[in-house]
């Protein structure tokens, strides 16, 4: 039986370690490009998409925010921060990683079957703890973690699938 902690710590370590990772080459190539970084916050892959920094803020939202949001019983949509840059999102992505690998497996399990509620507005979506994170959370997390990917490949960082996927958890 899979716990609520390996659901959840492991697979957001692994792709938040991707995520430092695209945007370090992010870094080096605007770089060596001769290039702001600043100027990928704003990108977004289509004029109806939030940019680059939205994707970052939910990406980190939808990792040690959602376990956040499971332990305090209620989740809201990630905070606005017009203002923050490439380096401030960078270590946004670094906090909410540092925030995951202190957590306690124990402390994480006891959450399981935990109600909660996805505030929206006045709207609340009802949800247990694992229901949240398997079928709103994660797959939020997956579809920022990859649009961001997405941007900056899109304005020519030279990654891989191998940048997105990372350190696999290999073995029996």
């Amino acid at each position: 039986m899979t716990t609520l902690y390996e659901l959840t710590v492991p697979n957001y370590l692994q792709i938040l370690d991707s995520v430092g990772g695209f945007l370090a080459k992010g870094k080096s190539h605007c770089e060596s490009a001769d290039m702001d970084p600043q100027s990928l916050v704003e990108t977004s892959l289509h004029d109806d998409m939030l940019p680059l920094r939205f994707q970052l803020v939910s990406v980190a939202h939808h990792s040690l925010g959602a376990l956040e949001g499971v332990q305090s019983g209620v989740f809201t949509p990630p905070p606005q921060v017009a203002d923050e840059g490439f380096d401030a999102l960078t270590a946004r992505v670094a906090g909410a990683r540092e925030g995951l690998a202190a957590l306690d497996a124990d402390a994480v399990n006891a959450l399981a079957g935990k109600a909660m509620v996805f505030k929206l507005g006045e709207a609340e979506i009802p949800f247990t703890a694992e229901n949240f994170i398997q079928s709103f959370s994660l797959p939020n997390f997956y579809f920022h973690a990859t649009t961001a990917y997405d941007i900056l490949r899109h304005r020519g960082v030279p990654l891989g699938k191998r940048d997105f996927l990372g350190n696999m958890r290999m073995g029996a």
